[in-house]
């Protein structure tokens, strides 16, 4: 469809909108379905070329995963985006997030490695930087609060154990689940994050409360320490 081409003059069954209400959404493409929500595009391209610019931002593969990945700021610096279109992206962007979430905590199972990692991927895998989360457990292995309690450089999160336990002291818990990304994708525990593990459960032990689980998210993947058999690994 030629970008100069406006949405009104396409012929009725290529508009997103007719095809949307007649077929069902379904049927619209990533672009159009976008086009449908930004309503308008700019005097030089259509809302469908419009959407289409800013699923393959700066050259990217990731589609409709740059709503999740870009700023109002970045997206206004496409012509035609302005604040309330940037705005509208980042609510596509968090909608998604929460659709999602809402989803996961339904199949939650703290015993479950996997839907614990379900639980958080959509909120961690898209991070540039690291982030640590506590699941803080009830007497009955039921999810009392989670709540993050560090954000750092790219690189690294410092955070010492006294930090989380005054979280879990605050919330009264009686066990807890550490949850933290790799904004490099790849999950797999570093040396740190072995000894790091090892020193919470052993704080932990000593207050009465059990470390349930490391999950290290990654990118749509995940490491349990619990299913590779690392919880109780001896310090390095």
């Amino acid at each position: 469809m030629p970008k100069q081409t406006k949405i009104k003059d396409l012929p009725e069954a290529l508009r997103p909108y007719e095809r949307c209400e007649q077929e069902g959404p379904e049927v619209l493409s990533d672009a159009e379905l976008l086009a449908v929500i930004l309503r308008s595009g700019s005097r030089e391209k259509n809302s469908v070329a419009l959407a289409e610019e800013i699923l393959s931002l700066n050259g990217s593969e990731h589609g409709l995963l740059n709503l999740m990945q870009y700023s109002c700021e970045e997206f206004r610096e496409l012509r035609g985006v302005g604040r309330v279109k940037g705005l509208q992206l980042l609510c596509v962007g968090e909608l998604s997030r929460r659709i999602w979430k809402q989803s996961a905590a339904g199949r939650l199972n703290v015993h479950d490695p996997a839907t614990v990692a379900d639980y958080y991927m959509e909120d961690l895998r898209h991070l540039d930087y690291e982030c640590i989360h506590l699941m803080l457990l009830d007497a009955k292995d039921r999810l009392r609060k989670s709540v993050c309690v560090s954000r750092g450089s790219m690189l690294s999160s410092s955070i010492s154990s006294r930090e989380i336990f005054k979280a879990v002291i605050a919330h009264q818990a009686c066990g807890l689940i550490l949850v933290h990304n790799h904004p490099s994708g790849d999950p797999t525990p570093s040396a740190d994050d072995v000894l790091f593990t090892q020193k919470v459960r052993i704080a932990a032990a000593e207050l009465g409360i059990m470390l349930r689980d490391h999950v290290i998210i990654g990118d749509n993947c995940y490491f349990s320490f619990v299913e590779h058999e690392m919880l109780h690994a001896a310090p390095r």
